[in-house]
Parts: C-alpha cells; structure tokens; sequence
C-alpha cells in the first residue's frame, strides 16, 4: 500500500510560484509523482513547469497499460514529450522565450520504485538505515563535486549553485536520467525542489519524515522550515510512503 501527499508555496520572496506537482494513486500499491521547478522569466517559468507536469501526467495515463511491462520506457516517453512541449511554446511565443523547467518523478510499482530526473530537483529514498539522494543533480557545482574540486558542504552555500546544465524545454531534445530504486515498507520516498533542499539539511529531511510527526503532515513541516529560514525560492515537496 501507498500514501501521498504534496505541497507547494511560493516562498517569501519570489512573486509567484514558478513549481508544479502532481501525485496520482492508480492502485493501493502504485503511484505516480513529478515536481517540477519552471525557470525564464516572469510568465515562463510558471509556464514552463505547468506544460511539464500536464503533458508528462497526459503520457502517463495514456500508457497506463504499458506500465508494468516497460515502466523506464514510459517515463523516459512522458519526459522527451513534455520537453517536446515545453520547447515548442517557448518557440513559438516570445513572451516564453528561453523558458525551461527541472523535473523529477518517481513511479511505484509495488515494491520499486522507477524514478527520473533533469535538473537539480532531487529524490531522496528515506528509511531507518538513513537518508540517500538517489538522483544526481545536472547542475554546474554538482560536476564540481564529482571531479573534487569542492566538497558537497561547500556545494550548498556556492555561488553558482543555483547553475544548471540540463533542463527540459531549453532544447528540442534532452536526456533524462533513470534510476531502480527497491523498497520495503517503512521506506519513504521524498520528491522536492532546490527551495526546500537548499534550505533543509539531509539530515533535517531525515528526521522529520521518520521522527518529526505524523507522515501526513510532513510535507507541511519541511516547507514551515524552509519559510521559517526566509524561503528565497519556491518550495514544493512530496512524499510517498510504502506500507
């Protein structure tokens, strides 16, 4: 068995929420979820993320019966036909021009979960052997922690953090990156994007979804944190967990 639940916020100091998300049950032990993180412009963003999550969600239900068998094959189909989409408007209308959004998902089915990433928003497996990122951000400060040349601590507070290198929309094709994850019940599964995981620590995560209070209003604790600490960012967060 699943449960979900979501919620996003502008932040306290951004003028409009430029995140989107969706969660559906399709059955007591499967579920979708994709966040998405718009960027380009006052309009765009906003845009950018809504045509995201709508065209990915559309492919998603469409191919409903292809799921169990090619469950990978159906994400990476919803992802390059929201790029297509995203790209196409931003083409086309110059008010969305240079528009573009991160986006990460995560598909269970019973005990895996299927999971894809573009840009910087992030899935962490939670269960009580710890916390795990589980997607790698396509970020500037990201490769440079994997070549070295700074460490993840130095990462947060950097101040190209905030620098992309992938994002669905901002060419006419892009890749995503998939993932396996296996999971037992007790394991939560956290989607976000960068506004709250710039702002809350791993290890904040870890202790809210597992010791913070109920699991149904988790969601509603991480982003009190984050505006608690001046959410300079949009902040959005969801979260699964496997019974």
């Amino acid at each position: 068995m699943i449960h979900v639940w979501g919620v996003t916020d502008k932040g306290e100091v951004r003028p409009q929420n430029q995140d989107g998300f969706y969660l559906e049950l399709f059955s007591e032990d499967s579920a979708v979820g994709v966040v998405c993180d718009g960027m380009g412009g006052a309009r765009a963003g906003n845009i950018a993320s809504l045509i995201a999550v709508e065209t990915f969600v559309d492919v998603v239900q469409s191919l409903r019966e292809e799921l169990e068998e090619e469950p990978q094959a159906v994400l990476n189909r919803a992802a390059a036909q929201a790029n297509s989409a995203v790209y196409s408007r931003a083409e086309t209308d110059p008010d969305c021009r240079g528009m573009g959004t991160t986006m990460v998902a995560a598909l269970v089915l019973g005990r895996t979960a299927h999971l894809l990433n573009i840009g910087d928003s992030r899935c962490y497996h939670i269960s009580g052997e710890g916390i795990r990122r589980v997607t790698r951000d396509h970020s500037v400060v990201e490769d440079m922690v994997a070549r070295g040349d700074i460490t993840p601590e130095e990462a947060r507070n950097h101040p190209r953090k905030n620098l992309i290198t992938r994002a669905l929309g901002a060419e006419g094709q892009v890749k995503a990156d998939l993932y396996r994850q296996e999971l037992t019940a007790g394991d939560f599964l956290l989607l976000c994007s960068d506004g709250l995981s710039n702002i809350v620590t791993d290890q904040e995560l870890l202790y809210e979804v597992l010791y913070g209070g109920v699991p149904e209003e988790c969601c509603k604790r991480l982003l009190n944190i984050a505006l608690s600490r001046g959410a300079p960012d949009n902040v959005t967060a969801v979260l699964m967990e496997i019974l």
